[in-house]
């Protein structure tokens, strides 16, 4: 692994010895994941660091199927980043490779033997991943991890969102919708993501351990815990089964609003109202956004994008120009399972999302707009939220 010891020996200098400057004429060392809005004033600041920089910065994202962020908002927010700050299309590029593995790694490799000196990396999965990063290790490519670590790896940072904060979130919204909903006696089926997503799996430490004093005092009914799946299909029949083999059934948390979108779907084939069983999700989908105004679930985690691709496009232009980010920037740590590392992280804070807020959150940022939000049979339910 490149440490900043290492990249301090290969010529890198502390920012506080060049100071770059950000907008208001503050020295970058103050630069902070709160710095990144969504008007990208912060990366204009960073123009005297992108000249001081050399060689490309390569984005690697993984797909278009698992999420559709990647096309709609990870790719414009990343290039928007990097040509703000200064860089000319030839100095950086961004990618997909569509879900396949072999196409992921074959362009880091590409990547690297056209003289990339950083790679931006969200892998597919951490096979893959680990194989990009010794390819760059080998190399003297720098790596950073971006929106999901890759476990076994030797990335030398990760930038993507507090996960644990997001567990946190996840029970708290439905620890607040349980009440709101008006449920005696909770019975929650408990929906976790994948196990081999590292995000999945801090999102799942997090949402338990604010759940378990409920489950342990017996206020609540720890009633079935689906098979760990990211797959909509799978979680649908997962929780039909469940809930034929324990009728009871009356809360669910689920970690994704793709996950929570088809059992609301089933839920309404039997013909449940809203405001009945209180289904927690993350994404601020379009579909997730509207079952929560229609009153079929009762949240949903709302990631920034635009700050997350600002915070890695900002992390990769100091080890472009071989400076040591501002301790302000790199704000905390997260646990390689594989390895047991603790990596440096750019942690971004979550936002739960409810119809009180949907006006303030997802559409100021344009994340959704509200003629999507509100089209059809959702103009009503836009109305009674002030939303439109």
């Amino acid at each position: 692994m490149l440490l900043i010891g290492g990249l301090l020996a290969a010529g890198c200098s502390s920012d506080s010895s060049s100071p770059t400057t950000v907008p208001g004429g503050t020295s970058s060392s103050a630069l902070s994941p709160e710095s990144f809005t969504d008007n990208f004033t912060a990366m204009a600041g960073l123009r005297g660091l992108a000249a001081a920089g050399r060689g490309r910065v390569v984005v690697l994202l993984p797909d278009t199927s698992s999420s559709a962020r990647y096309a709609e908002f990870d790719a414009p927010s990343l290039t928007r980043a990097f040509t703000t700050a200064g860089l000319g299309a030839a100095e950086f590029s961004v990618q997909n490779a569509l879900g396949n593995d072999a196409t992921q790694l074959a362009q880091a490799q590409a990547a690297i033997a056209a003289g990339a000196t950083v790679l931006v990396v969200d892998p597919i999965d951490s096979d893959v991943g680990t194989a990009i990063e010794s390819s760059a290790e080998s190399h003297h490519v720098a790596v950073i991890d971006y929106d999901r670590l890759t476990e076994g790896g030797s990335r030398q940072y990760y930038v993507g969102f507090d996960n644990g904060q997001v567990g946190s979130l996840l029970g708290r919204g439905l620890v607040a919708c349980v009440s709101a909903w008006g449920l005696a006696k909770p019975q929650v089926a408990v929906l976790t993501g994948s196990p081999t997503d590292s995000n999945a799996v801090e999102v799942a430490t997090g949402s338990s351990a604010t759940l378990r004093p409920y489950f342990t005092s017996g206020k609540w009914v720890d009633a079935a815990n689906l098979a760990a799946t990211s797959d909509p299909a799978t979680a649908e029949s997962e929780f039909q089964e469940a809930s034929t083999n324990h009728r009871g059934i009356n809360a669910v948390l689920a970690p994704s609003d793709e996950t929570a979108a088809p059992i609301i779907t089933y839920l309404k084939t039997l013909g449940t109202p809203a405001k009945k069983v209180p289904i927690t999700g993350q994404g601020a989908t379009l579909i997730g956004l509207q079952n929560i105004i229609s009153g079929y679930q009762c949240g949903t985690i709302y990631e920034p994008i635009d700050a997350e691709a600002q915070a890695a496009a900002a992390l990769a232009l100091y080890l472009r120009a071989h400076r040591v980010p501002p301790s302000a920037l790199v704000n905390g740590k997260v646990s390689d399972r594989a390895t047991h590392a603790a990596v440096p992280s750019v942690l971004l804070d979550p936002v739960w999302v409810t119809p009180a807020n949907v006006a303030t959150t997802v559409i100021r940022d344009n994340f959704v707009t509200a003629a999507e939000l509100c089209a059809g049979p959702y103009a009503a339910a836009c109305r009674v939220s002030n939303i439109g």
